[in-house]
C-alpha cells in the first residue's frame, strides 16, 4: 500500500468537518493481488455495510478481474484500487485502473468496458464527499492520468454524492429500470400491478406457444450449463448488435466472450442463469449476478424468429417469478430502458457518465472529445437506417 495525502479535489468545507469531528480517516492505494488478498475479510465486511453496492465493486468481481487478466497474461494491467482507512477499519473503496490510449492516460472502474455501473463500496457513516475526494487524490498520486472516467454513475450512489465540483457530465442520460420486489407480499401481488391488457397478451402468446409445443422455463445452476448459457447469449447479442450496425464497449472488446465464460463457477461468485426453451430450444436467455439479496440483469439475447409472441417479455415475467421465488429484494434490469423492461419496472434510476479532468490535456479532450464529438457521432449513427449504418461499421471494424 501507497499511502497519499496530495490535496487534489478536496471540498475544503467537508474536510473541515471531517477533522472538526475528529474523524481523520487515511487513503492509500492496493495494486497487487496479495494486498487484495489481506483486505478480503475486511472488504467483505464493508461489503455487507454498504447500502447500495453493486457487484461490480464486490471482492468477487475485482478477485475476477484479477485472475482473467494473469490468465491471458495481460503485462499492461494497471490495477489501482483507492482505499479509506479508519485505523484498521475499511470506510470506503473505489476500485479503478489506468489504461492508456494514443490521446490520453484515464483511471476508469476496474474491469474497464465489462462492468455495468461505476461507483464505490461506502460506510453508511462516511460522508461520500470527503471519501471521494481522498480516494481520488490517493489514485492519481499513485497513477497519474489525464483524467478519471466514470461511466454509468447511478443517480443517488456513494460516487454521484462525492462527485467533486469539477466533475464534467459526458454523454446522453440513461435510465435503469428496477423491480422492487419487497414493496409486494408476494409475486403474485406484484404481478397484478402489470397492466391488465398487458397480461392477457402475455396469455395468449404464451398459450400459442403451448399449442406449437411445450414451453419450459429453467433456472440453471450447475457451472457448466451457466456457461453453455453465457455462450449463447453472448453469441446471439453480438450477432444482433451486429445485425443493427451497433456495437458497445464490451462486445468491441474481443476478450469479454472470454471473461464472461470464466464466472461460471466460480465459488466466491453467486450468478443465476435463466433459459426460456420451447420444444427445448432456447427462445429468451438471460444471466446476471446476485449481490446484496438483489439480482443484477447482465447479458439477455432472444430468438427474434418469434418476436410476435414477445419472448423477451415472457422471459422477463419468469425471471421475476424466479427471483422472488428465491427470497431476493429486487432485480435490477440495467440500461438501456427497454420497452419491455418498463412494462414490469416499478420505477428507473437515471445513469449518467462523468469524467473529472486532472490536467488540462484531460480538460480540452474531454470537454473535445466526450462531451462535443463522441456524442455527436453516436446520435448520428443512431438516426441512420439500419441498412446504411451495418455496411459503415463494417467499414469501420466495429461491426
Amino acid at each position: 500500500m501507497i499511502a497519499s495525502d496530495a490535496p487534489v479535489f478536496v471540498d475544503r468545507r467537508r474536510a473541515a468537518s471531517a477533522v472538526a469531528s475528529g474523524f481523520t480517516p487515511v487513503a492509500s492505494v492496493v495494486q497487487s493481488r496479495q494486498d487484495v488478498e489481506a483486505l478480503a475479510q475486511r472488504w467483505q465486511m464493508l461489503e455487507n455495510r454498504s447500502v447500495d453496492t453493486t457487484p461490480f465493486q464486490s471482492l468477487a468481481w475485482v478477485r475476477a478481474v484479477y485472475d482473467f487478466e494473469a490468465a491471458r497474461g495481460n503485462e499492461g494491467f494497471d490495477p489501482v484500487l483507492a482505499v479509506l482507512e479508519d485505523g484498521r477499519r475499511l470506510v470506503a473503496i473505489l476500485p479503478l485502473e489506468r489504461i492508456g490510449t494514443a490521446a490520453r492516460r484515464a483511471l476508469v472502474p476496474l474491469g474497464n468496458g465489462f462492468g455495468q455501473y461505476a461507483d464505490l463500496l461506502l460506510d453508511p457513516g462516511m460522508d461520500a464527499g470527503v471519501a471521494v475526494a481522498q480516494l481520488l487524490r490517493a489514485a492519481i498520486q499513485v497513477a497519474p492520468a489525464d483524467v478519471v472516467s466514470l461511466l454509468k454513475v447511478r443517480d443517488g450512489s456513494g460516487l454521484a454524492r462525492g462527485l467533486p465540483r469539477g466533475r464534467i457530465e459526458t454523454g446522453t442520460e440513461l435510465a435503469a429500470p428496477y423491480v422492487a420486489l419487497d414493496a409486494f407480499p408476494d409475486f403474485a401481488a406484484y404481478f397484478a400491478t402489470i397492466r391488465a391488457k398487458t397480461r392477457k397478451n402475455m396469455r395468449n402468446a404464451r398459450n400459442r406457444l403451448d399449442r406449437e409445443g411445450m414451453v419450459a422455463h429453467q433456472v440453471l445452476v450447475e457451472p457448466a450449463a451457466q456457461r453453455e448459457l453465457i455462450k449463447r447469449t453472448l453469441l446471439g447479442r453480438a450477432e444482433r448488435l451486429r445485425e443493427q450496425g451497433l456495437t458497445s464497449r464490451a462486445f468491441s472488446d474481443g476478450s469479454f466472450p472470454a471473461f464472461c465464460e470464466s464466472l461460471a463457477g466460480r465459488p466466491d461468485m453467486d450468478l443465476l442463469a435463466f433459459s426460456l426453451t420451447h420444444d427445448d430450444r432456447p427462445i429468451a436467455e438471460q444471466w446476471g449476478f446476485v449481490q446484496g439479496g438483489r439480482y443484477y440483469a447482465y447479458v439477455a439475447a432472444r430468438d427474434f424468429s418469434n418476436s410476435d409472441e414477445s419472448p423477451g417479455k415472457l422471459h422477463l415475467a419468469e425471471v421475476l417469478r424466479a427471483c422472488a421465488e428465491q427470497g431476493l429484494a429486487g432485480c435490477d434490469l440495467g440500461v438501456p430502458a427497454m420497452p419491455y423492461k418498463l412494462t414490469f419496472a416499478t420505477g428507473s434510476v437515471p445513469v449518467r457518465d462523468f469524467a473529472v479532468p486532472v490536467t488540462f490535456r484531460g480538460w480540452v479532450l474531454t470537454r473535445l472529445w466526450d462531451v462535443q464529438l463522441r456524442p455527436a457521432i453516436k446520435a448520428a449513427l443512431l438516426r441512420m437506417p439500419a441498412g446504411l449504418r451495418v455496411p459503415l461499421m463494417r467499414l469501420a471494424g466495429r461491426s
